[in-house]
């Protein structure tokens, strides 16, 4: 089987590349535009093996498109390219706009015209999967909200969307575009929503990856409001293992929402993250005894959702999927690895891979 997946240099993208050739005998040709976001040192393990492709190209070129699946002959598409920080698209919206709305149009068109040609066998093998998230479904209420004894809902398949910010209302515009595209041309859909991600690869603006950066730093460890926002915890490497399932086993037109099962405050993450590296930090930044010392609080995001939380138990009795860590073992095998991958984090901290990606020098 040979899977195109787009923003394959992404955080989760890398994580799937990575699963599908180490642990698969598919092929994968990786479509990425490489942003600032994108990094193909994430997949050096693999960047030689003769299953993997690599091509630089935009979601939105249609003409790159079309070369690239009259050339590859994919079986399958995993879409993950997308914008995806909810701060940045408060301050320049137009990106998430193009990439993630304009960008999926453009890719299903590019794949629907690719699909209408083949053979009546290979259609009825191919699938889009679409990948998105469980912020397109809003936020739920807050346990100091819920009266005591009342059970705290979660997201499910047919929770009503009511995105609260341009990304997640950018991610359910792509949403619907699949599903539309389905029902009106018959291509073979199926559409994912996770959970917030953590693990290895992740750029280090998000929130896990920036307090370990921030605290082996001494810097302040910023927290939004008064860090009571919770969010189910998923590990990367689970996800991608999840993803791989449904594209494979997954059945057309359905969807199914994938948790770790671990909701956590924002503060209760960041004081874990401190204390792990209480316990493995030998030497401690000047005037600091415990990293939660730099713990700070800021102004918070506009429209910042309170709670996400997901019913993952349709992909778990459909199709046997369950995550392997736990937020405990999880959050410490990222902690280690961000420890002992400091040149990875460097380069990308101070631009020096994007520079030599672009064909730039510090002349």
């Amino acid at each position: 089987m040979k899977i195109l997946v787009t923003g394959g240099a992404g955080f989760i993208g890398s994580a799937v590349v990575r699963h599908i050739i180490n642990n698969t005998q598919d092929s994968v040709v990786n479509v990425d535009k490489l942003t600032y976001a994108g990094n193909l040192e994430s997949l050096a393990d693999v960047s030689e093996n003769g299953r993997y492709a690599f091509v630089q190209a935009d979601i939105c070129d249609r003409n790159a498109l079309d070369k690239i699946f009259n050339e590859h002959q994919p079986d399958a598409v995993m879409h993950l390219a997308a914008e995806s920080h909810v701060d940045r698209s408060i301050t320049g919206p137009a990106a998430f706009i193009e990439t993630n709305i304009v960008g999926t149009y453009t890719l299903l068109e590019a794949t629907r015209a690719y699909w209408s040609q083949l053979s009546e066998a290979r259609k009825a093998e191919f699938r889009f999967h679409h990948i998105s998230t469980d912020e397109v479904y809003g936020d739920l209420p807050h346990p100091d909200e819920c009266p005591a004894g009342e059970v705290l809902p979660l997201f499910t398949e047919t929770t009503s969307y009511a995105p609260s910010s341009p990304y997640s209302a950018s991610k359910a515009s792509s949403d619907h575009l699949v599903r539309a595209w389905q029902r009106t041309y018959g291509l073979p859909c199926i559409v994912t929503n996770c959970s917030n991600n953590y693990g290895p690869y992740h750029f280090p603006e998000k929130l896990i990856p920036l307090i370990i950066l921030n605290a082996l730093a001494g810097k302040p460890l910023p927290v939004y409001g008064n860090g009571e926002q919770i969010r189910d915890w998923l590990y990367v490497e689970d996800h991608a293992r999840a993803l791989y399932k449904v594209v494979t086993e997954g059945t057309i037109g359905e969807t199914y929402n994938i948790g770790g099962h671990n909701e956590r405050k924002n503060i209760e993450v960041v004081t874990t993250i401190c204390n792990i590296l209480d316990d493995v930090i030998g030497t401690k930044p000047a005037g600091i005894e415990h990293f939660a010392q730099l713990i700070t609080y800021v102004t918070d995001r506009p429209g910042h959702d309170l709670r996400y939380a997901i019913d993952a138990t349709k992909i778990k009795n459909d199709l046997g999927w369950i995550p392997q860590e736990t937020f405990e073992s999880g959050i410490r095998k990222t902690v280690n690895w961000y420890l002992n991958n400091k040149e990875w984090w460097q380069r990308v901290m101070d631009g020096s891979y994007a520079g030599e990606r672009l064909g730039l020098t510090n002349n």
